[in-house]
C-alpha cells in the first residue's frame, strides 16, 4: 500500500487535526488503495499575525503552501499534497439605516464596518492549487476595534475577552464566539474539504473546463 503525505504549513494542533478529520471524508476519492500521512512544518505566512483582509488570507494561506513546496523540494521530501491554513479577519462596511446601528457601531464615512473571522485553506500538489474557505463569524465591536485599532494580536485579544489562556490551541475564537457550535478545527476541516475539491472531485472540474473551453471556442 502507498503512502500519501500531506504537508501542512503550521504544527498547530487544531490545524493538523483539521486536516486529518477532512481526510476521514475525501481520501478515498484522493486514491482507493493508499495510506494518508499528516505532517507538520513551520513555515512564515509572509503576512500579518491577524490577517485584516480576504485577501491578506488568500495571500497567507498561499504562501504558506508555497513554502512547503520549497522546502520539499530542496530536503528532497516525499510529500504529494501542500496545505496552508490562514485565519483571520474580513473587513465589510455596509451601507445601513442609522436607526438600524447598534450603539459602538464602528460608523466610518464609508459606512457601517462589519467584521467577519474567516478560516481559509490553500491546497496546493505543486503543480496547480485551489482555495476553501469556512463560513463567517461576527466579531462583536469592541474585540474588532482593539485587534484592528490597537493592532493586539487576535489571540491574545480573545484570551483576555473570555478571561482564558490558551484558546488558539484549543476551541480557538470561533469557539468562544459561538458557543462552541463551531470550533476553530471545525472551521478550517470545512475549509480543507473545500480547498480539494478539484482534486478528489476531478470529474466534475473537468467537465466545467470542458464546458468553459467549448464556449470559448
Amino acid at each position: 500500500m502507498k503512502t500519501i503525505t500531506i504537508a501542512v504549513g503550521s504544527k498547530r494542533g487544531p490545524k493538523l487535526n483539521a486536516v486529518t478529520e477532512a481526510l476521514g471524508a475525501f481520501s478515498a476519492g484522493l486514491a482507493q488503495d493508499a495510506r494518508f500521512e499528516v505532517v507538520g512544518v513551520e513555515v512564515d505566512s509572509g503576512v500579518s499575525h491577524t490577517p485584516a483582509s480576504r485577501d491578506e488570507l488568500m495571500r497567507g494561506a498561499r504562501q504558506r503552501a508555497q513554502a512547503l513546496i520549497e522546502k520539499g523540494r530542496r530536503d528532497k521530501a516525499d510529500w504529494q499534497y501542500f496545505v496552508g491554513l490562514e485565519g483571520g479577519l474580513d473587513v465589510v462596511h455596509e451601507d445601513t439605516p442609522t436607526n438600524e446601528l447598534p450603539r459602538h457601531s464602528g460608523l466610518q464615512q464609508n459606512g457601517f464596518r462589519r467584521v467577519f473571522l474567516e478560516s481559509w485553506a490553500y491546497v496546493s500538489d505543486g503543480a496547480r492549487g485551489h482555495y476553501g474557505r469556512s463560513g463567517g463569524i461576527e466579531l462583536p465591536d469592541a474585540l474588532a476595534h482593539e485587534v484592528l485599532v490597537d493592532g493586539v494580536e487576535l489571540a491574545e485579544a480573545i484570551d483576555r475577552f473570555a478571561g482564558a489562556v490558551g484558546i488558539r490551541d484549543a476551541q480557538g475564537a470561533w469557539g468562544v464566539l459561538s458557543s462552541n457550535f463551531i470550533t476553530r478545527q471545525e472551521a478550517f476541516r470545512i475549509a480543507v474539504i473545500a480547498a480539494f475539491a478539484p482534486f478528489y472531485n476531478v470529474k466534475m472540474y473537468r467537465v466545467g473546463a470542458a464546458g468553459a473551453s467549448n464556449s470559448l471556442g
